[in-house]
């Protein structure tokens, strides 16, 4: 692994990313979404429940994390450079890493704000962060993933919205009126921000274990998108 391949990604992302107005409004969404919270909070002078600070967290992962990394990544397949970064001496593990520098970097700048706007620290614990972290990287894979047989960057829409739907906003689908013993409820409990947040509020490590599969299985996913795209392009 090469350092000066990282690097070269990680500047060219940084400029892709300032140039893209789409990755600009991205991390405000997360903050706007806090800011709104925050002000419920104030009116109601008590602590914002977990599962309001867990949405936020959920719109800054799906929308910063993965919206970002699928508009990057459809960027260079719409501008035809991406068989020039898959077909170039850059691994695997090189270019995940570059391309995931800049995405992570806006992403914990957006979430930090957020969280200090709401004034919340109920996820400030160890195991907490130890889930929130494992959490992103299953949202960076995804959007490594889906961005890299995205073909433009319009396209990319069609895809983030169930994303953000069912990862984002997924304490919101208890809202819909399903029945608890409902195969979508069942299936609700076991994804990753419903996980996070029974484990915040019993304390089980059980949920790390459930997060860390799905993220598993998204850097799988990941993994086969970029042999298929190389396999194509070669």
């Amino acid at each position: 692994m090469q350092l000066a391949r990282i690097q070269a990604i990680f500047e060219k992302d940084i400029k892709d990313f300032m140039k893209n107005t789409m990755t600009i409004f991205m991390p405000i969404v997360p903050i706007f979404l806090a800011f709104i919270y925050g002000r419920m909070g104030d009116s109601m002078e008590e602590e914002i429940p977990l599962m309001i600070v867990y949405i936020v967290v959920g719109v800054s992962y799906a929308s910063v994390t993965a919206g970002s990394m699928m508009m990057l990544m459809a960027e260079e397949n719409e501008k035809k450079t991406l068989r020039g970064l898959i077909m170039s001496p850059a691994s695997y593990m090189e270019i995940i890493i570059g391309k995931s520098l800049v995405t992570a970097l806006i992403t914990f700048i957006s979430l930090g704000l957020s969280l200090v706007i709401m004034g919340s620290n109920a996820i400030l614990d160890v195991q907490q962060i130890i889930g929130l972290l494992i959490l992103f990287f299953f949202f960076l894979f995804l959007g490594i993933g889906v961005g890299l047989f995205v073909k433009t960057v319009g396209m990319t829409t069609a895809y983030l919205m169930p994303i953000m739907f069912i990862f984002g906003f997924t304490p919101m689908i208890e809202l819909l009126g399903f029945a608890e013993d409902s195969l979508i409820m069942k299936v609700t409990h076991y994804l990753p921000l419903s996980q996070l947040i029974e484990m915040g509020d019993t304390g089980s490590w059980t949920a790390i274990g459930i997060v860390l599969i799905w993220t598993v299985a998204a850097a799988l996913f990941t993994f086969i998108c970029f042999q298929r795209v190389k396999k194509d392009r070669t």
